[in-house]
């Protein structure tokens, strides 16, 4: 091929790869959609507008876009090819409003085969798209129920009559339009929607609004008060028919007390209360359904006055009465388990007078760690409540709870490296082969495949497991509490991805090592039947003889039984 004829061919292949509508300019297609009376008339018979105002093109948020840029499909040849043009794709620079809007009902509705549900352009018009924060714009917060009214009538007009639709004409920008209840682009149609989740989702957003109730001279506690009455404690416990804020103050025609239109005045409660309590009357009507959480209805009338002294009254009879009975029990419980301990021979060591004192301080540390810990996790729990929801001593507390964790765990390392009795303690503890025929033989006795039980020595294979559990975690504990507590430090060293991960790792460490103690230690300790209410060796260190021959038959020959001199007391020597 000649080489002169190359540039020629390139010219030609990009110009057959441009659009047919390269050089399609605005002007050209004004020379059409520039004419008011150029219309069309759709399926329906009813007569489209396809004229473009000029002047309010370069107003709108597109006056810099050219017409191929939202009509990617029109052609040289358009209209001459008869082809009607397809829908603007507004997803090609809307991504995420079209895809909010694709799975509202109104998307929904399109797909469904709906083609006169509303799309981009019955709210946001055509080419006059202009920004929602200019009056003219036909979702202007004061223009909202209009544009929604061109196909919500009824309830347009409804809600124009509303407390909200009256605020807003007063030019109000804090009440509540359309999509201030529906949603924006993912409208949302509440009819279907839950009974709590019209309170939680829709009138709590203004009214659980301290700054909104303050600045309008609200009620401030109309969310808290629905949800401690019978209707919100239904809802939140999965009930579908139970009343939420619109069964009784309506839907778009929300009116106050005081207007007689309204559902909630007294002329007309007990048709309200009549919808879900047929055969309801005027006495029962006038409940009242906004009772304070704390029990007090905050009336002047002597209906509430008596319910807020019967409150108190009982409040105190609660707290004298349980807390006499949890008095004398609990001294009646301590007097009986220290008798019953004086009438049995408990001879044998368990645990040395060191090895108490570190069970204690470790328990201790762990139980505090736990409290704290999950009460900045759960902050609305009854944890965090006996802290008095105190973040500075909530804080402080967990972190000299480590300390002293950290400290006992120190102490017990020295204590195992320095003394007999503790480098005899761990070398027990140590795992060996028989642990694993043990486990074995565990579970087979408790399926039932064997009738005997695996012998264990001083210690077996749950104390073990425990053991080294409690070593892995007081390292992870400590590693990751440190990291966390020193965040600045670490990060001049280390990527702050590390820190995610070590709080990560601190808090489900502290799930697994609770639910640990719970199941497995309180079941050995507590709620065996055969030392339940308690193991008491962590008191006093001591144990009788037949529980040592029946729980480790293997650490002393039964006619050997390992004891302590009478009258001496514990000697530190491990069994």
């Amino acid at each position: 091929m000649n080489r002169h004829f190359v540039p020629f061919i390139f010219i030609l292949v990009l110009l057959a790869a441009t659009p047919a509508f390269a050089g399609l300019k605005n002007s050209d297609c004004l020379d059409c959609h520039g004419d008011n009376t150029l219309f069309k008339t759709n399926a329906a018979g009813k007569a489209i507008s396809l004229f473009v105002d000029v002047a309010k093109l370069k107003k709108s948020a597109h006056a810099t876009n050219a017409c191929v840029s939202c009509h990617a499909d029109v052609t040289n040849k358009h209209p001459d090819d008869n082809k009607v043009l397809a829908l603007v794709n507004c997803a090609l620079c809307h991504a995420r409003q079209t895809a909010s809007y694709n799975v509202s009902v109104h998307g929904l509705a399109l797909k469904a085969g709906h083609d006169d549900a509303a799309t981009c352009r019955d709210c946001h018009d055509s080419h006059e798209i202009i920004s929602d924060n200019s009056p003219t714009s036909p979702v202007y917060f004061s223009r909202q129920a209009a544009t929604c009214g061109a196909c919500h009538d009824k309830e347009a007009r409804e809600w124009a009559q509303s407390v909200h639709g009256r605020a807003v004409a007063a030019g109000s920008t804090d009440a509540p339009t359309c999509t201030g209840c529906h949603d924006d682009h993912k409208i949302r149609s509440l009819k279907s929607t839950s009974t709590i989740s019209i309170s939680e989702d829709v009138c709590s957003r203004c009214h659980a609004s301290e700054r909104l109730n303050t600045k309008y001279n609200l009620p401030a506690d109309r969310v808290t008060t629905f949800f401690e009455s019978y209707h919100g404690l239904a809802a939140q416990y999965g009930s579908t028919v139970a009343a939420n804020c619109a069964s009784c103050h309506g839907f778009h025609k929300i009116l106050p007390s005081s207007d007689t239109n309204s559902t909630i005045n007294k002329v007309n409660l007990v048709a309200t209360c009549g919808k879900c309590h047929p055969g309801a009357n005027m006495e029962f009507s006038l409940g009242k359904i906004h009772v304070a959480p704390d029990g007090e209805a905050g009336g002047t009338d002597f209906g509430s006055k008596l319910n807020n002294w019967t409150r108190r009254i009982y409040l105190f009879l609660i707290f004298a009465t349980i807390g006499g009975m949890l008095a004398h029990n609990g001294i009646l419980f301590i007097k009986k388990t220290a008798a019953r301990l004086r009438m049995t021979e408990r001879p044998v060591v368990r645990m040395t007078v060191s090895q108490r004192w570190q069970h204690f301080i470790l328990a201790t540390s762990f139980i505090v760690l736990a409290v704290t810990g999950f009460a900045l996790k759960f902050s609305d729990s009854w944890l965090a409540k006996i802290l008095g929801s105190n973040e500075p001593f909530r804080r402080w507390a967990h972190r000299v709870a480590g300390i002293v964790m950290i400290g006992i765990g120190a102490f017990h390392l020295i204590y195992i490296l320095a003394t007999r009795d503790g480098r005899k303690l761990v070398a027990d503890l140590f795992p060996v082969k028989k642990d694993a025929i043990d486990v074995y033989q565990a579970v087979s006795y408790l399926t039932g495949l064997s009738k005997d039980k695996p012998k264990i020595g001083r210690f077996g294979y749950a104390e073990k497991m425990e053991y080294w559990a409690v070593v892995w975690g007081t390292v992870i504990m400590g590693v990751t509490g440190l990291a966390i507590w020193f965040k600045i430090d670490v990060t001049e060293f280390l990527p702050r991805w590390v820190m995610t991960v070590a709080t990560t790792i601190h808090y489900y460490e502290a799930v697994l090592a609770c639910l640990a103690i719970v199941v497995w230690h309180f079941y050995h300790v507590i709620f065996d039947p055969e030392v339940y209410p308690l193991n008491t060796a962590c008191l006093d260190g001591r144990i009788s003889e037949e529980f040592q021959m029946h729980e480790h038959p293997l650490e002393r020959p039964f006619d050997e039984p390992r004891v302590s001199p009478p009258g001496e007391e514990n000697s530190g020597k491990e069994i």
